[in-house]
């Protein structure tokens, strides 16, 4: 094939092109402010102050590299040298008188900060669409031509990146301990099977490449010795993932094209990638997902995609070669609409390159070093960093400290985080980082900013000029989303990264250095202001939202794993068996896993959950090590039956780990994503399908609510109602305020008496603990469960709103007598209702909703609002929003300690005070915005009688059906068939006789014509019809074939927008009856049966056409 043939009429290309071609230069980085991408030369040399750098090292025979804008001219090796014992000493000592001094450092008129961002990731966007929601806004901007769909394998690792020897190398959230040094040694000797002799320059030039230009490499680090993901990697390994240009402003991310390119030029490897660019091909990805969710593996996965792909470019590291089958899942984006140009042009002008150092002998692997080192981390890590060589990295201090400076060391004052708002910024991207973390400080943010010194330069560090490394560590996904909203209304912030590292540099400056500083910072702030960020505000003329569409796409196989095995060793020790059945069953209803496979899994887990505690008892087993256990449990249970093998999806070639695994701190985990992954948030639930509550079940009503929200006053008004919930079973309500010992508990052995009646826990039950104790009641006492809510819209945080937050409260504090204790004689009333509102903190409303309506199935809401009201008065604001900032304060220093016994006690007793004189002040307000007692008790016994009925519908989260694609077809309405075949029987008294006789309009239950069947046809042929999905389909029926045994039609399909719909089945036809012990699938032999004299058929003439609809099933 030729390569203008492959490029302009193959309908599938698969690229790189095989064929050579010559070494073009690399297309410059986009302007973003052009259309279009084309290639062109080189510039020439610069004589310009700042000359440029070519992006790679120069390779014999190449004619032209690409050379991106800006780079600075490179030394042909690292100039880094050790620094001798007696000048470390020397430094040393200064840096101890340093670290003493830094506490007195202040900041006055003449301090300047400047901040420069050293390593950082894509930035995280909440998007608050559900997955299905962006799914289809995906299809429908691609469908527009604005875009593409972009999807890359998800390797399941760890993210590392890495700025260079003296940018640093970090994890996650962290840097110099064992996780990075595992990077930068898997780095390393990427380098040498990739130059083999050549590696050590190409280390040097890369690391002084990185530095100069001010550059930052993410990868997915996947190996053996950092704990348990999916799968044990057969080798280890890394994966670029995102390259950054940090520069002076925001970061810029290359496009993927780029990234390639860049990869190809240093032989770093490159991930799998898939290109969309048509509605068709589109929406067949994302049939093909769903028809793989459940069992998809590497392989089947990747043949898909190649399929249905308009480009498919092979990653450099297979896959099931270097990690396995198991695959974690698959991450789809919007990217440029013309990245398929793009790709193009850079694989044909960067071929993939060779590896010198494949059969060489690269030294001690990482598993060697890790099990020859097995004292403890330290030695671990030492060893390590002088294996991977001094070109690699000449310098350890990030791990060691300096000149006797231990790691501790590091940990600089909290101050620095003050000062460096204080001080005045030095150039744009301060002012920026400024801005941002004094928002998120302001805020209240769920994040911290440590601050450690700064040893790569020590060299320069004084009294007046400090140098800091500062780790900005959000410990929230709801910090996304919050700052996300702040970005909407302020257009000029900067986005809020993942794996955050900031250069942070504080000096004082003379009079008149510092006036000259002030003078240059403001001209520079006022002419760059806002104008490096207009220009990217936008791409493609995508909106925002649009332009960071993203969906992870996780496979069953892979979350089997993880999140049923793994995740749950803690509640199957802890809490035993019927816990982690609850658990398990939890996760699969979050997923919409298909019932079939709910069956299949709950057999399978319950058996291992005998298996694993029988074997360990008491003791539990490691989450880091956990596949130990698992990996052989599953291959016995695989071999079992080939239902089971589809179920593991792979298992077997288990990679023993515990020789050679890292010594990891259980404080650490944060960085290698070993803590318990949570399963995506639900979307907004909507009614679909019937729950019937049998009457010969109980009711649990319970109340994820807070004190003041009028629970208990309206259980007494639910016993108070003649007739009760509208059935016979009798109701019961048992107060918190009046049980002693433990409620919950006192609930259950309540239940266990009568298990039939109605339990209305009359007692607020604010988190998931009391909710996974409600749903034990549930299985144990064969029981349903209602949660009843009071209605607010809620905050970006918080599923209450401050309004309903000061309703509570002016509630509580009207109270007299109450058998709780909390009523306005008690001194900590207000203290009290904010530490249960905090219980809430970091769940938007929809995310409460809908983990209440996965969890039990129903929910009622309690009105709570009118709807047409005032705004909350600013003093009712003002004073919630000082105790909610007192609350945290006193938390972060004395945990749950009472308020008076804390060093806060003065300022609780005086914000208590004024609490009471505010709320009082705007008693008409609050009594005013309140819907009636009457009319809210009223709503919510008709919505409990309609639970308790069964009349109520089950809300749907909107989700894809996972797993339950296995045929495409054309469904037909089941009158119209049996309209058809009546009067075929007229005309035929033979037909009308056979028809009597199978009574085909009590058998008839349903009629499709299949059009392709995964098992039959392959997943990829049955994602094609995705494109038609839900669209209404001719379909004319011409003969009527049957014999004694099964009936069919023959079909004819037509068309939808002008396009012919052909079935992948030789014969189109719907199946009407099969006999006993026939299976429907041999309806397809009636054409052949006919054919040789065993069948009948009788002719439709003229032809019947009914409408149908395509859809998946």
């Amino acid at each position: 094939m030729s390569l203008s043939l492959s490029l302009s009429h193959s309908p599938r290309r698969f690229l790189p092109l095989l064929l050579p071609a010559p070494p073009f230069a690399m297309p410059p980085r986009r302007d973003h402010t052009q259309q279009r991408w084309k290639p062109k030369a080189a510039p020439a040399p610069s004589s310009a102050a700042v000359e440029r750098m070519a992006l790679a090292p120069s390779t014999a025979g190449a004619a032209q590299v690409w050379v991106p804008r800006g780079y600075a001219t490179s030394a042909s090796s690292s100039s880094s040298s050790a620094v001798t014992a007696a000048e470390q000493g020397g430094a040393g000592d200064k840096l101890s008188r340093l670290i003493k001094g830094a506490a007195e450092f202040s900041v006055d008129n003449n301090t300047f900060t400047e901040a420069q961002i050293r390593a950082t990731f894509y930035p995280k966007f909440e998007n608050e669409k559900s997955d299905q929601e962006k799914r289809t806004r995906m299809i429908e901007i691609v469908s527009q031509g604005l875009a593409t769909i972009e999807v890359t394998q998800k390797h399941s690792g760890s993210l590392f990146m890495y700025a260079g020897h003296r940018g640093g190398a970090y994890a996650k959230n962290s840097f110099g301990n064992i996780f990075t040094a595992v990077g930068v040694f898997v780095l390393g000797r990427l380098f040498h099977e990739a130059w083999g002799g050549k590696a050590p320059k190409m280390q040097a030039e890369f690391n002084d490449f990185l530095e100069k230009n001010r550059i930052c490499i993410s990868m997915e680090l996947v190996t053996a010795v950092l704990g348990d993901h999916g799968q044990r990697p057969k080798d280890d390994y890394a994966v670029v993932t995102a390259v950054t240009e940090l520069g002076h402003g925001k970061p810029q991310f290359y496009s993927t094209p780029e990234v390639i390119s860049f990869c190809r030029k240093w032989r770093l490897p490159t991930n799998h990638v898939w290109l969309f660019s048509t509605r068709k091909s589109a929406t067949s990805f994302f049939a093909a997902y769903d028809a793989l969710c459940e069992e998809g593996t590497a392989t089947p996965v990747c043949k898909a995609l190649d399929e249905i792909a308009d480009i498919s470019v092979p990653g450099s590291k297979d896959h099931v070669m270097v990690q396995g089958e198991i695959l974690e899942g698959l991450v789809a984006r919007i990217v440029s609409r013309e990245s398929s140009v793009q790709m193009e042009e850079v694989l044909r002008n960067f071929p993939i390159p060779s590896l010198d150092g494949g059969d060489s002998d690269l030294g001690p692997s990482l598993r060697d070093i890790c099990a020859a080192n097995r004292s403890d981390e330290k030695q671990q890590i030492k060893s390590l960093l002088e294996n991977v060589g001094s070109s690699m990295c000449p310098d350890h201090r990030d791990w060691f400290g300096y000149s006797g400076l231990e790691a501790q060391s590091r940990n600089a004052d909290k101050s620095v985080v003050t000062h460096f708002l204080q001080a005045h910024p030095t150039d744009y991207a301060t002012k920026k980082l400024q801005e941002m973390i004094g928002l998120m400080k302001r805020k209240n943010f769920s994040a911290s900013f440590k601050s450690y010194w700064n040893y790569q330069k020590v060299d320069s560090l004084s009294n007046d000029n400090l140098c800091y490394k500062m780790v900005i560590h959000v410990y929230s996904d709801s910090v996304f989303r919050r700052y996300q909203q702040e970005m909407r209304k302020n257009q000029e912030l900067w986005p809020l990264y993942r794996g955050f590292f900031v250069d942070v540099n504080l000096f004082k400056a003379n009079n008149k250095k510092a006036a000259e500083l002030s003078k240059d910072s403001n001209t520079l702030l006022r002419n760059i202001n806002g104008a490096l960020d207009s220009s990217l505000s936008s791409k493609d003329g995508l909106a925002d939202e649009d332009s960071n569409l993203m969906v992870k796409l996780k496979f069953l196989t892979y979350k089997i794993r993880t999140f049923l095995i793994r995740n749950g060793l803690s509640t199957l020790f802890k809490d035993g068996p019927s816990a982690y059945r609850t658990y398990y069953l939890r996760q699969m209803k979050i997923w919409g896993t298909s019932a079939s496979k709910q069956k299949e899994l709950t057999k399978m887990l319950d058996e291992w959950a005998v298996y694993i505690r029988r074997k360990y008892q008491n003791k539990q087993l490691p989450s880091s090590t956990y596949l130990s256990e698992a990996e052989p449990f599953l291959e016995q249970y695989a071999k079992r039956s080939p239902a089971n093998q589809a179920l593991i999806g792979a298992a077997g070639d288990l990679v023993q780990t515990e020789n050679f695994l890292a010594i990891l701190d259980a404080q650490r985990d944060e960085e290698g994503d070993l803590q318990p992954e949570r399963g995506t948030a639900p979307s907004s639930p909507t009614s679909t399908s019937l729950d019937v509550v049998s009457k010969t079940e109980g009711l649990i009503v319970f109340f994820p609510g807070i004190p003041g929200c009028a629970k208990s006053a309206l259980c007494e008004q639910i016993l108070n109602t003649p007739g009760g919930l509208g059935d016979n079973r009798p109701l019961h309500s048992l107060m918190g305020d009046r049980t002693k010992g433990r409620y919950w508990q006192k609930v259950a052995d309540e239940r266990k008496k009568k298990p039939f009646r109605i339990t209305l826990a009359d007692k607020n039950a604010p988190n998931e603990e009391v909710w996974r104790q409600i749903e034990d009641m549930c299985g144990m006492t064969k029981a349903a469960a209602v949660p009843v809510i009071p209605d607010s819209e809620g905050t970006d945080s918080n599923p209450f709103s401050l309004e309903a937050l000061a309703v509570f409260m002016f509630r509580v504090l009207q109270r007299v007598n109450h058998p709780g204790n909390l009523d306005k004689a008690s001194p900590n009333a207000g203290y009290i209702l904010l530490m249960f509102y905090n219980l809430y903190d970091g769940k938007s409303r929809r995310e409460f909703e809908s983990e209440l309506y996965e969890r039990f199935g129903s929910l009622v809401k309690m009105p709570l609002l009118k709807p047409e009201r005032a705004p909350l008065p600013g003093d009712v604001k003002t004073i919630l929003d000082e105790g909610m900032s007192l609350f945290r304060l006193h938390q972060s220093r004395h945990g749950r300690a009472e308020p008076s016994k804390g060093s806060y006690a003065q300022e609780w007793a005086q914000w208590e005070k004024r609490l009471r004189v505010v709320l009082s002040r705007n008693a008409n307000y609050l009594t005013s915005i309140q819907v009636p007692f009457d009319v809210a008790v009223k709503e919510v016994l008709e919505q409990l009688k309609a639970v308790a009925k069964g009349d109520v519908k089950t809300p749907d989260t909107a989700k894809r059906r996972f797993g339950n694609i296995v045929f495409a077809a054309v469904t037909v309405p089941q009158a119209d068939i049996l309209s058809l075949l009546r009067k075929l029987g007229e005309n035929d008294g033979d037909v009308n006789n056979f028809l009597n006789g199978i009574k085909v309009e009590d058998n008839l239950s349903k009629a499709h014509v299949t059009l392709a069947h995964k098992r039959a046809h392959g997943v990829a042929a049955v994602a094609s019809y995705g494109v038609y999905q839900n669209q209404e389909v001719p379909v004319s029926f011409n003969a009527f074939l049957y014999t004694d045994k099964m009936a069919a039609l023959e079909a004819q399909l037509g068309t939808v927008n002008g396009e012919k719909i052909d079935s992948k089945n030789d014969w189109p036809h719907v199946t009407l009856w099969t006999a006993p012990g026939v299976a429907p699938k041999e309806a397809n032999m009636l054409p052949q049966l006919f054919s040789s004299g065993q069948a009948k058929r009788v002719l439709i003439d003229p032809p019947i056409t009914i409408t149908g609809v395509l859809d998946f099933y």
